[in-house]
């Protein structure tokens, strides 16, 4: 086998970044649903005040399914080299950031652990890889991707 080339240094990059991501999104997101009060996941139910929750088990839900299986076919799609693989690890860094931004306007900044900031930096660094690959595969095999899909 030959050296890495730098296409596939990225791809293997957000390969394991997405992977990463879906374990730990899809993890949470299944305790929240499983005990949306925060039985298993100490996260008091106050913290939810002033957001449209009353427990756990919606964010629980979006955090699984669009967090975890996202980043989960952005995983599988960077494993096939499909060309539609930039654009999903892209959304899945976008979304991922979306979500840092709205969990910290409704319950807050917490360090204790510090996961939002974990997590809001593995955002930038998915959307900045995204955008690395767009650029070494080149924006028209993306675009192709996109078109061939939809047909």
């Amino acid at each position: 086998m030959g050296p890495v080339t730098h296409s596939e240094g990225v791809a293997l990059t957000a390969l394991v970044l997405d992977f990463l991501l879906s374990l730990g999104a899809l993890g949470g997101g299944l305790v929240l649903m499983i005990a949306p009060r925060g039985e298993i996941m100490p996260l008091p139910l106050s913290a939810l005040a002033g957001s449209p929750f009353d427990t756990y088990f919606v964010p629980g839900l979006i955090l699984f399914v669009v967090l975890g299986l996202g980043s989960l076919v952005a995983a599988g799609l960077a494993w096939h080299r499909h060309p539609l693989a930039p654009t999903a690890t892209f959304v899945v860094g976008a979304g991922l950031l979306i979500w840092v931004a709205v969990q910290v306007a409704i319950i807050g900044y917490s360090n204790e652990p510090p996961l939002q900031a974990i997590y809001g930096v593995l955002g930038v660094v998915l959307v900045l890889i995204a955008l690395r690959w767009v650029r070494v595969v080149g924006l028209s095999a993306v675009t192709s991707g996109v078109r061939r899909s939809a047909a």
